[in-house]
Parts: structure tokens; C-alpha cells; sequence
């Protein structure tokens, strides 16, 4: 093994202990799916130095990859076994996607940059991921039934918006940021029954906002 290789190993390993595991990421499975997707190979060139930071890293339109924290602490909140069809809100640059794909049966991405969802379907073709697809289009537009075992949505709400939860199957969990600066709430849906959801804080982050997401009304006396 190359020194070059092995330098990068040293950073992703001291990435999933020091930045990923002490942000309370204790699944083994997570943190083996860190391991295992070189998420060198989905940051843009000119920010290279930045991929093992617990940054967030530039993409085109001023779009954000998110820090390996939170990427850790939205799989372990999801708790894929394996069997999950996902939808991913927000593919970016194919990173998460390709973590998702590695612990579930299918995971089918929307981006509505059609850029940014070339570079993530070249990213994942290039590593040899399958079971994932990039779709173009604005999800602030999706409508549907019931068809998702799990939903991360990869930019937040300023405004929760029921419509995700929907496409849950009974026994589904949605991973969902919500909020505007300075503070944004993390938080886990599940859908426990036909017309029943619970809702869990999981803690407190910062990230970019879907666009065309739904705003909160300003009251103007």
C-alpha cells in the first residue's frame, strides 16, 4: 500500500473516531458504512483537503455536502437493516446516496440541480453502486402515496411539510431538519400506523435549505 493511500486511510479513520463516533455515533454499521464509502471520491477537486473535515464542503449553487457528523447521525437515526426501499430529498454530489445504497434494497435520489444530479449519478456509476438513481426534479413538488421504508431529506425545512411523512409505509422513518438559523432542529418521524406519526428531537444543526421549501408566514402590523 502506497504512503498516499495510507494517509488517506489514516484521515478517514481518525474522521469516523474523532468526528463521527464522538458526535454519539456508536453503530457499528455506521460507522463501517463511513469506512467503506470513500467520500473523497464526492468532493469537487478544489476542496479535496476538505473531505475528511467535519466541514461542510462547497458544491456548485452554493449548495453544501454535509459534515460527516451528521451524515453519522442521520444513517444511525434511520437504522437500515438492509431491506429498506429509501428516498433520498437532495442528492448533492451522490454521497449520502452511496451510503444509503450500501444498507438498502434500492434508494432513489432527487436533485433539482441537473449539474449536481449528473455528478452524483457519474460519482456513483464510478464506484459501481446499482441500486441507486438520481431523478431531476423539484421535490418541493413531490406528491404520492405511501411507498418509502425510510426518507432523509438532505436540506432542511424552514417549515415542516407533511408531505414527506406521507410517503412513508406503516413502520417507516424520515429523517428531517427543521428550522431556520441560528437553530435548526434534527428530528426522526415515524409512521407508527395508517394516520399516526411520532416525532423525535435528535439534536440541534445548521444546514442549507431545500429549495422552494415552504416558508414561514411573515406578519407585518
Amino acid at each position: 500500500m502506497s504512503e498516499g493511500v495510507n494517509s488517506i486511510e489514516a484521515a478517514r479513520e481518525q474522521m469516523v473516531q474523532q468526528q463521527v463516533r464522538a458526535w454519539d455515533v456508536l453503530d457499528e454499521r455506521v460507522l463501517e458504512t463511513l469506512r467503506r464509502v470513500p467520500r473523497e471520491r464526492f468532493v469537487p477537486s478544489q476542496s479535496r483537503f476538505l473531505a475528511f473535515a467535519d466541514a461542510d464542503v462547497p458544491l456548485p449553487h452554493g449548495e453544501h455536502m454535509l459534515r460527516p457528523s451528521v451524515v453519522g447521525r442521520l444513517l444511525q437515526s434511520l437504522d437500515l437493516t438492509g431491506s429498506e426501499r429509501v428516498l433520498e430529498i437532495g442528492a448533492g454530489s451522490g454521497f449520502v446516496t452511496a451510503c444509503l445504497a450500501t444498507s438498502s434494497v434500492s434508494v432513489r435520489a432527487l436533485e433539482i440541480h441537473a449539474d449536481l444530479a449528473d455528478l452524483a449519478r457519474a460519482n456513483l456509476a464510478a464506484l459501481g453502486v446499482r441500486n441507486a438513481e438520481v431523478v431531476t426534479v423539484d421535490a418541493s413538488e413531490l406528491t404520492g402515496s405511501a411507498e418509502y421504508d425510510a426518507i432523509s431529506v438532505t436540506a432542511s425545512l424552514p417549515v415542516y411539510d407533511e408531505r414527506f411523512e406521507s410517503l412513508l409505509h406503516v413502520g417507516g422513518r424520515l429523517f428531517v431538519v427543521v428550522g431556520t438559523p441560528p437553530v435548526m432542529e434534527a428530528c426522526l418521524v415515524r409512521r407508527v400506523a395508517e394516520e399516526a406519526w411520532t416525532r423525535e428531537s435528535l439534536f440541534e444543526t445548521v444546514i442549507d435549505p431545500l429549495i422552494n421549501a415552504r416558508r414561514p408566514q411573515i406578519f407585518i402590523l
